[in-house]
């Protein structure tokens, strides 16, 4: 991962001076933390803010909670906070990973999923749910075949990819997108074959994404997965700048992009995949997030990897909030939620400022 002595930075953020770091952060953490403590409260049975901050100060002091509240507390504590937590990283980790795949690919369309690992997670899910297969894993099985369906993906598209000369952006996009309509036509084959409509429910759930089977064992994994993505990214945050420069000024600076693009594409493969095998596809976030933040902060990666995952978490938990509560008691897929809100957004952001990577 070597380190240009200097990089000029990307052009073309939006009009305007970019606003300071650390206000923009610290506003979004304080959000962040007040959004979780209206989501933690919020839903069929809803609890006060007051008493869902008491609840789980009891629960991470050890405090005691009256016989009569042990209800609320086990909803707060073991259902509702677990959700929303998952929510936050996983938000998190697709705002970072969308940053990195976009300045990976240079393009503006790029997300953590244009890689076929989300075609490969689902794939790897269904398989497991029809056929069987991973049954150390328990109740986790299906996740680690979603898991190990997202690594198998990406590693077909990085030897698909790559050549002599190293791996090039538009090849991996090009391989990408075709893996991902491989691996959709394999898992449609394996739910066309498949002795139940169980598989259906399945598909659905990794294509749309949600946070229902979030628990406290699923947590550290992906707490641990997202966070080191994100400190990796954010050390390498000068490579991003060049490669989203091109190849061109890349080799002028002295950085081997295609040795560059490979490391990238294996951990953005990597956290991407932990996050599909507990949540599903869940689109438009890793999408949005990086072109919303770099109108308020500015192109330079540092910047954007500062503000983005907070920004990522935060939207993310009230989406999660609003698929859980707006046609309760059922509840709505939550990439169908991020759907509606981020098409909409995406269309105005290209109105308002004719937005392209790195440039106007």
């Amino acid at each position: 991962m070597a380190e240009p002595a200097a990089v000029e930075r990307p052009q073309g953020r939006a009009a305007g001076r970019p606003r300071p770091v650390a206000p923009v952060a610290a506003v979004l953490a304080v959000a962040l933390a007040v959004s979780a403590l209206v989501s933690i409260g919020a839903g069929a049975a809803s609890i006060p803010p007051a008493d869902t901050a008491s609840y789980l100060w009891a629960a991470l002091t050890g405090g005691t909670i009256p016989a009569e509240e042990a209800g609320r507390y086990q909803i707060v504590w073991q259902i509702r906070t677990p959700r929303v937590l998952l929510a936050a990283l996983v938000g998190a980790g697709l705002g970072a990973m969308g940053v990195a795949v976009q300045a990976m690919v240079r393009n503006a369309l790029a997300e953590p999923y244009l890689l076929g690992v989300s075609a490969g997670a689902a794939t790897g899910a269904v398989a497991v749910g029809v056929w069987g297969g991973l049954g150390a894993l328990g109740i986790y099985a299906v996740s680690g075949g979603a898991f190990v369906g997202a690594l198998a993906a990406a590693l077909v598209v990085y030897l698909a990819a790559v050549q002599r000369t190293g791996l090039s952006p538009l090849r991996l996009v090009l391989v990408g997108v075709a893996m991902s309509f491989a691996f959709q036509a394999a898992m449609s084959v394996i739910v066309y074959f498949a002795p139940d409509a169980e598989a259906a429910s399945t598909v659905l759930f990794w294509t749309m994404g949600g946070f229902g089977a979030a628990s406290w064992a699923t947590l550290p994994v992906v707490a641990v997965a997202v966070v080191a993505g994100i400190a990796v990214l954010a050390r390498n945050a000068r490579i991003l700048d060049v490669l989203s420069m091109g190849e061109e000024t890349a080799s002028s600076l002295g950085v081997d992009s295609g040795r560059q693009l490979a490391w990238l594409l294996a951990l953005t493969s990597l956290v991407t995949g932990v996050m599909v095998a507990v949540s599903g596809a869940i689109g438009f976030v890793g999408l949005i997030v990086p072109h919303v933040v770099r109108i308020v902060v500015g192109a330079d990666h540092g910047r954007v990897l500062a503000v983005a995952p907070l920004t990522g978490a935060v939207l993310m938990v009230w989406i999660d909030l609003a698929s859980r509560t707006l046609v309760a008691p059922r509840e709505l897929p939550v990439g169908a939620v991020t759907a509606l809100i981020g098409v909409p957004v995406f269309v105005y952001l290209l109105r308002r400022r004719g937005y392209l990577f790195g440039g106007s």
